[in-house]
């Protein structure tokens, strides 16, 4: 049954703005309340007091709340690493494009520092790759369907000084709602026991590393 608290979590969920000052307790209730009325009693299909809106969000606030102490006792202690001139590939996933996506990896030379990282989803696959590679890859991708292609990114880590962080409820969510906060858009999330890396476009890539760097900062 759909009630006004699961409305209300729903609205500030999709805002992570909102969600980020009513986390730090800096929202009005009652203005916030006024705002979102029409839209709960338009999803509800009847009428809704104030008192009721104001009610659930005071309770979705606590729960934010205590949501932000528990994942500030994570460390997140590291160093943050940052790479430019890369490129996404999104391919539709195809029995041809995964018998041949181990041969993918002869095209990089980790030693020379070359950046290689392939994202296997249901229906499709992402190659993220220096763009020095890009004529290489089209070539490796010749007889696949290129969904897009994006130029013009960057890759930023955070290399934790320890693993768990996977384990950590809170971690990734942290970071994401810091950059969404700032209005950065991240094109791909890959992670590993002791890596998050962001892939971002360039032109965000220093206020995205600001961000990054704060937040490692305040461990």
């Amino acid at each position: 049954m759909v009630t006004v608290s699961h409305i209300v979590k729903k609205i500030v969920s999709q805002n992570p703005f909102l969600q980020e000052a009513m986390s730090k307790g800096i929202i009005s209730h009652g203005n916030l309340a006024e705002e979102i009325k029409r839209e709960i009693e338009a999803e509800l299909g009847k009428k809704v007091k104030e008192p009721a809106i104001i009610m659930a969000l005071r309770r979705h606030e606590e729960e934010l709340h205590g949501f932000d102490i528990k994942s500030k006792k994570f460390r997140f202690s590291g160093e943050i690493l940052m790479r430019t001139n890369i490129i996404d590939f999104n391919i539709l996933k195809s029995p041809s494009l995964l018998s041949k996506i181990k041969n993918i990896y002869n095209i990089v030379n980790f030693e020379k520092g070359d950046s290689l990282n392939v994202i296997l989803g249901n229906n499709e696959v992402s190659i993220v790759i220096n763009d020095k590679f890009e004529k290489k890859i089209s070539e490796f991708l010749r007889r696949e369907k290129i969904i897009h292609k994006e130029n013009g990114l960057v890759s930023i880590s955070i290399i934790f000084k320890a693993g768990g962080f996977i384990s950590t409820p809170g971690v990734i969510f942290t970071a994401v709602r810091k950059l969404a906060w700032e209005q950065i858009n991240i094109y791909e999330i890959v992670s590993t026991n002791t890596e998050l890396t962001f892939i971002l476009r360039k032109k965000d890539s220093m206020r995205a590393y600001e961000v990054l760097s704060g937040l490692v900062g305040t461990a």
